[in-house]
This record gives structure tokens, sequence and C-alpha cells, in this order.
């Protein structure tokens, strides 16, 4: 304690056993790799042998990312606990390997909410409610939860949006309270070095512009990360720290580079684990990035390729394409073609191109492997559908998901079993036969208009059928995977559909939903009603992908 006048000032000092806060923020332009930034430290972390969590802010008003457009806002992860969440989380539980609960997300509208709700019960004893101080603690004991409820050494803080953006004015307060209140904090910010093509230059005045802002709501950031396409140079190094007030050792390079899961490496490269540990007086403790290295090492080895499309709708955004849309089943193929010493050769797919010309889907014989994800609404199911057909049909490995599933039903109900109108439900309200329909508690769910978390969500048991070919992917009688939707197959045509010869090998333990499906005689079809790629990792490949992909090799 330190005395001055007649100020106080409380120094705060890290007790043993004391949680560790890391925030990240953001600024220049959004997009820059807050996520993969925010997960490639906390694995560093971890490989040291310390237990770390991450959380993600997002300060739109939504209580979650359940109702946003995917090509708009990118996946909508799915957690364990059935929590519907920004796709950064999904980077957190691929790096760490951990899953992660729905309440490491925080979002303005479930704060307000929470806020107004404490108002009207008088939870302020009368107090005029306001930002400051009664959101803010609300914020703060959201950050706080994970500590309160978990031993963790740390725990990453990502703040959605970029400084200066008022959306997120009240999180980086809370912040900033934070440390005053002594707790642990550590403030990095990551920012955007630009290349203009007229000078050949990099430019740090939008680094220096995005650090001011921060400091001018209080926070000065311990380490800035600069995202540029190339090293940072000694000489940008040298004048982002002199305006930013950093040492040139805080200030770190993250170019652009060949592999995602490689920027951890990126990072050890310059201490910035190390460094860390150093600003919070913490011991540096065993180093365990062999396995990572080796991976990393393994993985730009690999010249062989394996062609696998993904036949989506998801991918156009005005004259933009957004492969985040399906960023987990990207990234699950990722696993699987390494685990299997392939090099990933992934074609984004839009299908409502065979709806207008079915010529092209003769396209999909130089593809080594299909899959055909999640998705809502009608369009592009057509030529979704005819996608399942061709693969079905010319024997190429295919993988359904979800909606995937779902239209493989349909294409064998149509195609196989030759049942007239039949369809989905989602796709005809009023067709004869809906193989697929809805999950009864659902209708009068979407009767009331209530569409947030209100589907069948998160994890959900399923008995495997034994001998089945997805009881050997697996390896157990009963498995847990992620769910998201509304519709399920109808046990009304559950037995028509398998004297046909289709195998429903997986079922919820009352029999009722049909989990997974088989077509025995295929080289590779087999489905899920599930999200197997929300559970794939960079050294552990979701079963159903790694089956996928050994097919599609075996096809090669």
């Amino acid at each position: 304690m330190v005395k001055n006048l007649n100020y106080v000032l409380y120094l705060p000092c890290r007790l043993k056993g004391m949680v560790n806060y890391i925030i990240i923020t953001g600024g220049v332009i959004s997009g820059l790799g807050k996520g993969i930034t925010t997960a490639c430290i906390g694995k560093i972390l971890q490989l040291h042998g310390y237990k770390v969590t991450a959380m993600k802010i997002d300060p739109y008003m939504n209580c979650d990312a359940g109702t946003l457009r995917p090509t708009e806002h990118g996946e909508v992860w799915v957690t364990e606990d059935g929590g519907e969440i920004d796709q950064d989380l999904g980077h957190y539980e691929r790096f760490l390997d951990i899953n992660i609960p729905k309440y490491h997300n925080i979002t303005t509208g479930q704060v307000y909410g929470k806020v107004i709700e404490k108002e009207r019960k008088g939870k302020y004893l009368g107090k005029t409610v306001q930002p400051i101080p009664h959101v803010t603690d609300e914020i703060k004991n959201r950050i706080r939860r994970p500590s309160n409820e978990n031993s963790w050494d740390f725990v990453m803080v990502e703040i959605g949006g970029t400084v200066g953006d008022y959306e997120n004015v009240l999180f980086l307060e809370a912040v900033r309270q934070m440390k005053l209140e002594g707790d642990s904090v550590q403030y990095l910010h990551v920012t955007y070095v630009p290349v203009l093509d007229t000078l050949g230059e990099a430019k740090t005045k939008p680094t220096q512009h995005s650090v001011k802002l921060l400091r001018e709501i209080g926070i000065q950031p311990d380490f800035i990360i600069t995202r540029s396409e190339e090293p940072l140079d000694n000489v940008r190094r040298e004048k982002i720290a002199m305006f930013c007030n950093v040492h040139e050792e805080d200030v770190i390079s993250d170019s652009n580079i060949d592999n995602v899961y490689a920027v951890t490496l990126l990072f050890e490269k310059q201490n910035l684990c190390a460094k860390i540990l150093k600003k919070l007086n913490i011991r540096k403790s065993h180093n365990g990035l062999q396995n990572w290295e080796k991976f990393i090492k393994k993985i730009r080895t690999l010249k062989n390729p394996v062609k696998i499309g993904i036949v989506g709708k998801y991918f156009d955004i005005g004259t933009s394409q957004l492969s985040d849309s399906y960023i987990s089943v990207i990234e699950a193929v990722k696993h699987a073609s390494w685990n299997n010493n392939l090099k990933p050769d992934i074609r984004w797919i839009d299908s409502k191109i065979f709806e207008k010309n079915p010529k092209k889907l003769s396209t999909l014989d130089k593809l080594d492997g299909i899959i055909v994800p999640g998705g809502f609404g009608l369009s592009g199911i057509q030529g979704k559908i005819d996608t399942i057909r061709y693969s079905r049909e010319h024997g190429i490995p295919y993988l359904g998901l979800c909606l995937g599933m779902q239209l493989a039903v349909v294409e064998y109900a149509q195609n196989v079993c030759c049942i007239e109108n039949s369809h989905s439900r989602e796709v005809d309200k009023k067709i004869p036969h809906p193989v697929i329909d809805f999950i009864p508690d659902q209708v009068k769910i979407v009767q009331e208009s209530r569409y947030g978390a209100t589907m069948r969500l998160g994890a959900y048991p399923a008995l495997l059928k034994k001998g089945s070919l997805v009881h050997k992917l697996y390896g157990q009688n009963k498995v847990y995977e992620r769910h998201r939707h509304r519709y399920e197959v109808n046990p009304e045509y559950v037995e028509r559909l398998e004297k046909s010869g289709l195998v429903f090998s997986g079922r919820s333990p009352d029999g009722i939903l049909m989990e997974f499906m088989e077509i025995p005689e295929h080289p590779y079809f087999v489905a899920t009603q599930a999200h197997p790629e929300f559970k794939s990792r960079p050294l552990k490949p979701a079963p159903l992908f790694d089956g996928l992909i050994k097919a599609a090799k075996k096809k090669k």
C-alpha cells in the first residue's frame, strides 16, 4: 500500500492459485483472426503445462448466434450443452481439445436482458440502474464465472468487434475495471498493418489510431499483435512501440502463414508465452510443444491430395464467397486427411448450379468424396438431392450431415423405394408422404414463431447397430454427438426404407429417432442426423470423416 497525500493506492498482488485473464481486443478492421489468435495463445499456455479455457464476447443484441444468417456471420457453433455460439468457440475447442459450455459466450442481449430482469425484481434496491456500474458489473460477473466454478490457470477472453465500435465500449470498460479491482489481467491488442500497392510500404498509422482509441478508454495494451501479409520488419516494430507505448519485444508479428495450426509455433518462436508469464511473475513450466511441432512438420510435408467436394448453399454473399459458413466441416476434412497422410483439396460447390444445369453433375466424377452439410430453407435443395443420387449411383464416397442425412432419406424414398410424392415436411408442408417430418414438440414452437434456442440442440446419445459400418468406425456401442435441427426421419417409413436396403445403423435409446444411416453395398454411403464435425480435433479426427477419407483414399 502506497500513501500519497489524501490518496490511497492499493497495488494488486498475484495470489497463489489466482486465475489470470488474457483479454484479446481487435482494431482497424474485423475478420483479422482474433479467434485464431486467442486459440493459439491458449494452446501455447496449455502446452507449457497450464490449465486454459476461453470465452467469447459478442457485442450484438442477439441472445445467441442461433438466429444469425451463416452467410453474414459464419457458422453457428453448437456446444455440448446446447448453446448456439459464434464460430470462434469452435476454434477454442479444436485447439484446446476441451468442451466449452455455452455460458462462455456473452452477448449484449444476454447482459441487458439479465440487468432488466433484476431491475424488475427489485434487485437493485431502488437505485437508478445505469450502464456503469450495473451493466459492467453484470459483464464482470459473467467473465469471472468460469474461474469461480473451475480451477483455471488462464481464461482467454476475446472481445468481438473492433475498438471504436460503440457496441463493445461497455465490455472494454468492464475489463478495464477488472484490473483496477485486483484481477490478474493482461491485454493483447490485434491490429492490421496494411501494405498499399501504390507505395509498397507497410503502414503503421491504422495501428497507432487503434491503440489510441483503446488508451482513451483506459486500457494500455501489454502486447500488440500485428496481422500482415509479410513478417513485420524492425522499422515498423520500432515505430509501433514508440507511438503505442509498448516495448519493441512486445510487438508480435502475426504474418500470413500456410496453416492456422502453425500460428502457435510462430508465437512461440517470438517467446510470446514466456513474455506473458514474465509480466505476470509466473515461473515458466515445462515445454510440451514437441508433439505439436511433429504434427505441423508432418502436415507440411504431405504431397498426395484427396479431393473432397462440399456441396452446400451458404457460400455466396453478394459478389463474395464465404467458406466460414462451413468452417467446422472444412476443418474436420483437414483433420481426417492429415490422419490418413493425405493433403486436403477441398472444393466448394454451390448446389444451385446443378438445378440450373443438371449436366454439370458429371463434374462430381473428378472428386474422391462428397459431403452434403447441414442447412435450412428451400434454396438449393433439389441440387443437393441430385448430388446425393449421383453419388449413390456412381459409387462416390458420401457423407451426409443433418440435412445431408434427411435429403439422403428423401432421395432413397423417391428413387429406390419409389414412394411418389415423398419429401421433407420442411420443403412441402402438404406433402402426402413426409419421410422427413417435424419433431412433435417442434410444431407448436414454429407456429408461435419461437425460433431462438428451441431446436434439438446439444449432445444426444445414440445406440449403434453391431456389425454396421458406423459401429466399426466409432468402435463403441453408444455415442454422443451434437445436434441442431427440427426435423427427423418419420418412424412410419423406417420399415419400408430398410426393406429396400437402407440401414439405420444408429438410433436414440428409445428406438424412435434415426441417428445414423448407411448403404452396405456402397463403397461409403454414410449419413447422420448429428454434426460430428463439432467434435473433430487436429490430432483426433471425427470417426465418420476419417471413414470418408479412408474410402476416398481407396477410390484413388
